[in-house]
């Protein structure tokens, strides 16, 4: 293995070929599973294309003239430990070959000079490569990442172990949370088409597992449970995507005239809907600047519980004609909300379900 990476790192066209062949094939799995929960990536790096262009060889340089950098065990290792940092960070092993953290420095610094703000987003086993990262990167004059940590989701069923061969992986768990929503759409549209069905089931086992992962503050450890996450009736993905269904069905109903008396919405629930639809942009904003999506995931809920409470105790279609068309400019209000919201969100905002 050793002399396949270093092989790979001098460039030898063989052994390149052999592993980006590799590669792509690991990476075209990974798309199915992704693509099933909405998830899309722009492009891709290779890291050995820093080791070939001379970047990791320039950082290398760099930080030995730090006068921090020494051979120790084997391999060229840096000391950070005026960072707080008690570990030391190898940047190179004894054969010559470089390490994931030394490419990495050299990519963050092609992220620095290609863009207006950088964000790693990392899963809590990474922290202290994460802090050693940012201190080396300081250490460099490299802007630095804003890094955002996510704890762990678990399962009822315990804590999974990919060393030991004990994980389920997303494609089991999106299998079984589709078979239980397919379900429960069965026993509320129990006359619609099998297609019908299955496509619902789909789109709404992938925002329930979106939405259960975002919702809760990244730095909070939470458990999935797929009869909570397609719970209709409560706080879950499938109750906000109800709420969007619902607005649309009420609007399919009526033709919004476009001269409205908007001063009749003056009961409790209208006014509070209103406010809320009112609260997006400054939810949108805040939640891209502290880099907190769980707070639009908040929103989204909170809009959903506040157009529900409307729509129960403001009757639309059966008002009075110039109150009827009056609320139902807020159902439209509400309808754009919830889909932009849901959209933000990466789930998507069904229409009928």
């Amino acid at each position: 293995a050793d002399r396949v990476i270093q092989l790979y790192e001098a460039g030898d066209p063989k052994i390149t070929a052999k592993i980006q062949s590799a590669v792509r094939y690991a990476i075209s799995g990974i798309e199915e599973t992704l693509e099933r929960m909405n998830i899309r990536h722009d492009n891709y790096h290779w890291e050995s294309e820093f080791v070939r262009d001379g970047s990791v060889a320039e950082i290398l340089k760099r930080l030995e003239k730090t006068g921090l950098v020494a051979w120790e065990e084997g391999s060229l290792q840096l000391d950070l430990s005026e960072y707080g940092f008690e570990k030391k960070m190898v940047l190179k092993r004894g054969d010559g070959t470089s390490l994931y953290i030394t490419r990495d420095l050299a990519y963050h610094r092609w992220k620095s000079d290609h863009s207006d703000r950088v964000v790693n987003i990392l899963g809590a086993d990474h922290k202290l490569i994460s802090g050693q990262l940012k201190a080396a990167l300081r250490l460099l004059g490299i802007r630095e990442p804003e890094v955002v940590i996510f704890e762990f989701v678990s399962l009822p069923t315990g804590s999974m172990s990919t060393r030991k061969g004990k994980f389920i992986s997303a494609d089991e768990l999106l299998d079984e949370v589709e078979k239980q929503a397919f379900l429960e759409v069965k026993a509320r549209r129990p006359d619609e088409s099998e297609e019908f069905l299955k496509e619902v089931a789909r789109q709404v086992s992938s925002g329930a597992v979106r939405y259960d992962v975002v919702r809760v503050s990244a730095d909070k450890a939470t458990t999935f449970d797929w009869k909570q996450a397609l719970d209709f009736e409560k706080l879950s993905a499938p109750f906000i995507q109800y709420s969007h269904a619902r607005a649309c069905s009420i609007l399919r109903k009526a033709d919004l005239k476009e001269e409205l008396q908007i001063d009749l919405l003056t009961s409790e629930y209208e006014v509070a809907l209103i406010k809320k639809i009112a609260q997006f942009d400054l939810v949108i904003d805040r939640a891209a600047r502290e880099l907190k999506p769980h707070q639009l995931a908040t929103y989204a809920r909170e809009l959903a519980e506040s157009f529900n409470l409307f729509y129960r105790y403001s009757p639309v279609l059966d008002a009075a004609p110039e109150l009827r068309d009056a609320r139902l400019a807020l159902v439209r209000g509400a309808r754009n909300a919830l889909r932009a919201t849901l959209e933000t969100l990466g789930i998507s905002p069904l229409e009928s379900m």
